[in-house]
């Protein structure tokens, strides 16, 4: 059996406990996990805060952080597949997805790499004749970093790229769901030459090592990716440190398809917008709002495509759909289903778990035309897809803005104009038109509403592990006038 550790201030050690991990595909332990606790948790903080004033870090320059990242890049490029087959096994996403994400997170890194040194202060033109101001931007401390099991290292590149960039360090807490890749990229951050104390990766249980994480006196920002329910956990913890937050949660996202589609892309793109990677995905679009011209139609090459894919053991190229991460997640999908289909949704292909080995649930289509759906509401974080129809453009954008939600939205059709109009419209953080689930590290990537705050990629997210220094300088050589009078 596999046995990981965490990494504290440059050394890999175990944690104040351990405990097994599961692997989805087969229900069967296949490793042991640190777990930390509040002593574990300390002690990674503390290193972290030590290396942001002490030792090597703090004295490097902007270009040599980011010749750091560079080295970290190539590193995960070499390393992909090795990475790809743990988080494959750890979280039950298939080889296929996994493979190709992994090789690409090289080039968040690679992009913060380049940005490190691009991170700029400024000159104020005052209005008083015998100063000069100027703005430097510092890092805004030691960063707690909670990332979950799906896309677990993309979703940690685009947090420790930019405050690497920014100067920053941090204590990342991986998912206790599936921490297996993010603990063994420890060792390439080890291994690219990181002082000390900048990364520390750990993982453990929300009670017992994120509440710790996140309100711990030396943490200055908590970047979160989640649900909204631990999101408010998050946000009331930080009241202990008064650490800022970024939050990048949960979506409900519409994927608007006009009759004037080229429905066979469009289907291929809800397709990968609501099946690929087993619907475990943050912008999946799980609210189709289809016109209801084109309605049966679209549903029936959907379902045709839905009942074609492979479901199959993640570890095999040929899979297209594999295990969902937890017996847990599996359990919540199959009483959501039924609870839809109790409120007078109509299934249309799939809607029960498959039995055998694994945690796995078949690719689901509903019918919600006419219907309060609970599925139309609540995010099921699996491969369920919820259905209704329009009649005018007006009413397709209220469907798709009828959320609590505000991640990611999808618009397909050929008319620009409309485009153009749904673009401005929709109540979203990301508008993909003609395509979906698109991702670059020059992008910003975050939503409104339930969906949390903050951006990842692109320079706004290194801007936002900074802080603003203002500093005065007076240039005159006269003695300082009244000294009751503010200048």
């Amino acid at each position: 059996m596999r046995r990981f550790q965490h990494y504290i201030d440059g050394e890999f050690s175990d944690g104040e406990a351990s405990y097994p991990s599961i692997d989805p595909a087969s229900g069967t332990v296949w490793a042991d996990m640190p777990e930390a606790r509040e002593g574990d948790v300390d002690r990674a903080v503390n290193a972290a805060d030590r290396a942001l004033y002490e030792g090597a870090w703090p004295k490097l320059t902007a270009t040599q952080r980011g010749k750091l990242l560079y080295k970290l890049a190539d590193l995960v490029a070499a390393n992909a597949q090795v990475l790809a087959e743990l988080e494959t096994r750890d979280t039950g996403k298939i080889i296929r997805e996994t493979s190709a994400q992994i090789a690409y997170v090289a080039e968040y890194y690679r992009y913060y790499a380049g940005i490190a040194d691009k991170i700029e202060g400024a000159y104020l033109p005052i209005d008083k004749p015998d100063m000069d101001v100027w703005l430097r931007r510092e890092p805004i401390g030691v960063v707690a970093m909670v990332v979950p099991w799906n896309s677990q290292l993309f979703l940690s590149a685009v947090k420790i790229g930019p405050a690497l960039a920014a100067g920053c360090t941090m204590v990342v807490k991986a998912s206790e769901d599936g921490p297996a890749p993010l603990l063994e990229f420890a060792r390439l951050v080890h291994e690219a030459g990181f002082p000390a104390g900048v990364v520390n990766i750990i993982t453990g249980f929300g009670a017992s090592c994120g509440a710790a994480l996140g309100r711990h006196p030396k943490v200055a920002h908590v970047a979160f990716t989640g649900g909204p329910e631990t999101a408010r956990h998050v946000v009331r913890n930080s009241a202990e440190n008064l650490a800022s937050t970024s939050l990048e949660l949960g979506g409900k996202s519409p994927f608007i398809v006009f009759a004037d589609a080229d429905l066979e892309s469009a289907a291929n793109a809800q397709v990968a917008g609501i099946f690929a990677a087993t619907g475990q995905s943050c912008v999946a679009g799980s609210r189709l709002i289809v016109e209801r011209s084109v309605k049966d139609k679209f549903v029936a090459l959907l379902r045709d495509k839905a009942e074609a894919i492979r479901i199959g053991a993640p570890l095999d190229m040929a899979t297209e759909v594999g295990p969902l991460a937890t017996k847990r997640q599996q359990d919540n999908i199959g009483a959501l289903v039924a609870k839809s289909i109790e409120s007078g949704a109509r299934l249309v292909t799939g809607g029960r778990k498959i039995d055998g080995e694994g945690y796995y649930f078949p690719p689901t289509i509903l019918d919600c035309d006419d219907v309060a759906s609970p599925s139309l509401i609540e995010e099921f974080f699996g491969p369920v897809l919820s259905v209704v129809s329009f009649e005018t453009e007006a009413e397709a954008l209220r469907l798709a803005n009828d959320t609590r939600y505000g991640l990611a939205s999808g618009v397909f059709t050929q008319n620009l104009t409309r485009a153009h109009r749904l673009m401005k419209g929709l109540r979203a953080g990301i508008v993909w038109v003609n395509t979906y689930r698109a991702v670059s590290p020059i992008a910003p990537f975050g939503g409104f509403g339930l969906s949390g705050h903050g951006r990842e990629g692109g320079m706004a997210a290194a801007l936002d592990y900074t802080r603003t220094k203002t500093i005065w300088l007076r240039t005159s050589d006269d003695p300082i006038p009244d000294p009751f009078v503010m200048r």
